[in-house]
Protein backbone atom coordinates (compact mmCIF):
# COMPACT_ATOMS: atom_id res chain seq x y z
CA UNK A 1 0.00 0.00 0.00
CA UNK A 2 1.00 3.56 -0.98
CA UNK A 3 2.25 6.04 1.66
CA UNK A 4 -0.56 8.14 -0.05
CA UNK A 5 -3.15 6.29 0.61
CA UNK A 6 -1.97 5.17 4.11
CA UNK A 7 -2.34 8.90 4.93
CA UNK A 8 -5.72 8.92 3.90
CA UNK A 9 -6.77 6.14 5.45
CA UNK A 10 -5.00 7.43 8.58
CA UNK A 11 -7.28 10.79 8.21
CA UNK A 12 -10.34 9.29 7.97
CA UNK A 13 -9.71 6.95 10.90
CA UNK A 14 -8.54 10.13 12.71
CA UNK A 15 -11.62 11.72 12.00
CA UNK A 16 -13.93 8.56 13.56
CA UNK A 17 -15.08 7.86 9.84
CA UNK A 18 -14.76 4.67 7.92
CA UNK A 19 -12.58 4.00 5.09
CA UNK A 20 -14.55 3.60 2.20
CA UNK A 21 -12.03 3.54 -0.70
CA UNK A 22 -12.31 1.44 -3.90
CA UNK A 23 -9.36 0.57 -6.18
CA UNK A 24 -10.99 1.02 -9.71
CA UNK A 25 -9.84 -0.58 -12.17
CA UNK A 26 -8.40 1.75 -14.64
CA UNK A 27 -6.70 5.02 -13.55
CA UNK A 28 -9.29 7.90 -12.03
CA UNK A 29 -7.05 10.78 -13.08
CA UNK A 30 -10.24 12.41 -14.59
CA UNK A 31 -14.02 13.37 -13.26
CA UNK A 32 -15.80 11.23 -15.60
CA UNK A 33 -13.29 8.22 -15.17
CA UNK A 34 -14.13 8.53 -11.47
CA UNK A 35 -17.99 8.57 -11.78
CA UNK A 36 -17.64 5.79 -13.85
CA UNK A 37 -16.04 3.68 -11.49
CA UNK A 38 -17.98 5.20 -8.59
CA UNK A 39 -21.03 4.79 -10.18
CA UNK A 40 -22.26 8.34 -9.51
CA UNK A 41 -23.07 11.83 -10.80
CA UNK A 42 -20.23 13.83 -12.40
CA UNK A 43 -20.83 16.45 -9.94
CA UNK A 44 -20.29 14.07 -6.73
CA UNK A 45 -16.62 13.91 -7.79
CA UNK A 46 -14.58 16.20 -5.74
CA UNK A 47 -11.80 17.68 -7.78
CA UNK A 48 -8.60 18.79 -5.93
CA UNK A 49 -7.66 21.85 -7.74
CA UNK A 50 -4.27 23.68 -6.59
CA UNK A 51 -3.04 26.86 -7.16
CA UNK A 52 0.30 28.91 -5.48
CA UNK A 53 -0.61 31.46 -3.41
CA UNK A 54 1.49 34.51 -4.26
CA UNK A 55 1.81 35.94 -1.77
CA UNK A 56 2.33 33.12 0.75
CA UNK A 57 3.85 31.30 -1.54
CA UNK A 58 2.25 28.30 -0.36
CA UNK A 59 -0.72 25.97 -1.89
CA UNK A 60 -4.22 26.88 -1.72
CA UNK A 61 -6.60 23.45 -2.09
CA UNK A 62 -10.15 24.08 -4.29
CA UNK A 63 -12.67 21.37 -3.63
CA UNK A 64 -14.70 21.46 -6.65
CA UNK A 65 -17.21 19.60 -8.27
CA UNK A 66 -16.74 17.51 -11.18
CA UNK A 67 -18.49 18.89 -14.10
CA UNK A 68 -16.98 22.48 -12.64
CA UNK A 69 -14.34 24.68 -13.73
CA UNK A 70 -12.02 26.79 -11.13
CA UNK A 71 -12.38 30.60 -12.24
CA UNK A 72 -8.89 31.84 -11.24
CA UNK A 73 -9.97 35.58 -10.79
CA UNK A 74 -12.87 34.05 -8.45
CA UNK A 75 -10.75 31.72 -7.24
CA UNK A 76 -7.62 34.36 -5.79
CA UNK A 77 -11.15 36.65 -4.64
CA UNK A 78 -11.62 34.09 -2.20
CA UNK A 79 -8.11 33.36 -1.12
CA UNK A 80 -7.21 36.97 -0.81
CA UNK A 81 -4.38 36.77 -3.05
CA UNK A 82 -3.26 36.49 -6.85
CA UNK A 83 -2.94 32.81 -7.39
CA UNK A 84 -0.59 31.25 -10.08
CA UNK A 85 0.21 27.51 -10.84
CA UNK A 86 1.66 25.33 -8.36
CA UNK A 87 4.16 23.74 -9.60
CA UNK A 88 4.37 19.61 -9.01
CA UNK A 89 7.55 19.40 -6.65
CA UNK A 90 5.39 22.38 -4.78
CA UNK A 91 2.64 20.34 -4.87
CA UNK A 92 4.73 17.27 -3.55
CA UNK A 93 6.68 19.02 -1.09
CA UNK A 94 3.28 20.26 0.72
CA UNK A 95 0.81 18.35 0.21
CA UNK A 96 2.63 14.61 -0.09
CA UNK A 97 0.55 13.54 -3.24
CA UNK A 98 1.47 13.72 -6.83
CA UNK A 99 -0.27 15.75 -9.19
CA UNK A 100 -3.31 13.16 -10.13
CA UNK A 101 -3.95 11.64 -7.21
CA UNK A 102 -4.03 14.58 -4.63
CA UNK A 103 -6.56 14.02 -1.62
CA UNK A 104 -8.47 16.65 0.01
CA UNK A 105 -6.75 14.88 3.29
CA UNK A 106 -3.92 13.68 4.46
CA UNK A 107 -2.10 16.35 3.64
CA UNK A 108 1.54 16.44 5.01
CA UNK A 109 0.91 20.19 5.84
CA UNK A 110 -2.73 21.00 5.64
CA UNK A 111 -3.63 23.98 3.16
CA UNK A 112 -6.05 26.67 3.18
CA UNK A 113 -8.97 25.23 1.60
CA UNK A 114 -12.17 25.90 0.05
CA UNK A 115 -15.07 24.00 -1.11
CA UNK A 116 -17.52 24.64 -3.89
CA UNK A 117 -21.10 24.79 -2.84
CA UNK A 118 -22.23 22.59 -5.43
CA UNK A 119 -20.61 19.45 -3.59
CA UNK A 120 -22.41 20.24 -0.30
CA UNK A 121 -25.88 19.46 -2.45
CA UNK A 122 -25.10 16.00 -1.97
CA UNK A 123 -25.46 13.00 1.08
CA UNK A 124 -21.83 11.04 -0.68
CA UNK A 125 -19.44 12.55 -2.65
CA UNK A 126 -16.10 10.64 -3.93
CA UNK A 127 -12.42 12.00 -3.94
CA UNK A 128 -9.12 10.55 -5.02
CA UNK A 129 -7.95 8.60 -1.84
CA UNK A 130 -3.59 9.27 -2.68
CA UNK A 131 -3.32 7.69 -6.08
CA UNK A 132 -4.41 7.96 -9.67
CA UNK A 133 -6.40 4.46 -8.62
CA UNK A 134 -7.96 5.20 -5.21
CA UNK A 135 -11.45 6.94 -4.18
CA UNK A 136 -13.33 6.90 -1.12
CA UNK A 137 -17.06 7.97 -0.56
CA UNK A 138 -17.87 10.80 2.14
CA UNK A 139 -20.40 13.19 3.18
CA UNK A 140 -19.89 16.24 2.14
CA UNK A 141 -20.64 18.47 5.55
CA UNK A 142 -17.90 16.24 6.83
CA UNK A 143 -15.11 16.61 4.59
CA UNK A 144 -16.09 20.68 5.35
CA UNK A 145 -14.92 19.50 9.11
CA UNK A 146 -11.69 17.45 8.17
CA UNK A 147 -10.52 19.93 5.57
CA UNK A 148 -11.28 22.81 7.58
CA UNK A 149 -12.98 23.72 4.28
CA UNK A 150 -14.60 27.45 3.49
CA UNK A 151 -17.67 27.19 0.63
CA UNK A 152 -17.12 29.93 -1.69
CA UNK A 153 -17.80 31.15 -5.25
CA UNK A 154 -15.20 30.44 -7.38
CA UNK A 155 -16.45 28.42 -10.25
CA UNK A 156 -17.57 30.17 -13.47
Amino acid sequence: MSKSLKRVEAALAAAGLPARIVEAEAETRTAERAAAAAGCALDQIVKSIIFRGETTGHVVLFLTAGGNRVDPDRASAAAGQPLGRADADLVRRETGFAIGGVAPIGHLTPPRCFIDPRLLEFDTVWAAAGTPRHIFAIDPNRLVQICGATPAAFTG
